[in-house]
């Protein structure tokens, strides 16, 4: 059952990057990614949409570390080749090993730290691939907005896992130190679940100048999946 939209601080967000429950929590977040199981979801997503057109430049909006789109690149490099990954986040976070990862399977990572709006409004050359996972919960009606249409406007595919927003979700949320996350983790998950979409909020929000093929539903118990590919006639 879903539950109304409710946005809160999270406090990863306000730990400084070297703050040892900062470093603790992004490790939680990697097991909360693999036990949503997002990285498959993302990736199957991009080779499906984006069969047959060889991307040369993906921008990872909200890239935290860079671990998780790490994840999704060895799963889609045996279809995508010599890709420039642009890796937004508002800390430089990504580290040289991360870096050194992605070059071994022939991508090219371009870390990028500041502002994604500041980000989306200076980039003036189109890319081929927009992604963001657990990342556009964070923003409210109008900021959602905003990203949606700098995303529709400059790639033809943008793919995202959200939290789905539902009771069982929040609840599920609660039990996460069962796994082992910390009170910081814990918290988080909560307040993201709380934040997440369900329905079609996402496409509600989706600019409508050009003709797009909207794809949004949940993916497995706790993700919201949403894809947005341009029409044909308007690439």
């Amino acid at each position: 059952m879903s539950i109304p939209r409710r946005l809160e601080a999270e406090w990863l967000d306000q730990l400084p990057a070297d703050d040892p429950r900062a470093v603790r929590t992004r490790r939680d977040l990697s097991r909360i990614n693999a036990w949503m199981l997002n990285a498959g979801v993302m990736a199957r997503a991009l080779i499906r949409h984006g069969a047959g057109e060889q991307p040369r430049t993906i921008v990872d909006l909200g890239c935290g570390d860079g671990r998780f789109m790490l994840r999704v690149a060895r799963r889609v490099a045996p279809h995508w080749r010599n890709v420039t990954v642009v890796l937004v986040d508002q800390q430089d976070i990504v580290s040289r090993a991360t870096r050194e990862a992605f070059g071994a399977i022939g991508w090219r990572p371009e870390p990028h730290a500041g502002d994604v709006f500041e980000f989306l409004k200076a980039r003036s050359s189109p890319v081929d691939v927009i992604t963001a996972n657990l990342f556009l919960h964070h923003f409210d009606g109008d900021g959602l907005g905003r990203l949606l249409a700098a995303a529709a406007r400059l790639a033809p595919l943008v793919v995202a896992c959200e939290p789905r927003r539902a009771k069982f979700v929040v609840r599920a949320s609660r039990l996460l130190w069962i796994i082992g996350c910390n009170d910081v983790s814990i918290h988080d998950a909560v307040v993201s679940a709380r934040a997440g979409f369900a329905g079609k909020e996402l496409s509600a929000r989706w600019p409508r100048q050009d003709p797009w093929e909207l794809d949004e539903r949940p993916a497995g118990l706790f993700t919201h999946r949403f894809i947005a590919r341009r029409g044909a006639q308007a690439r």
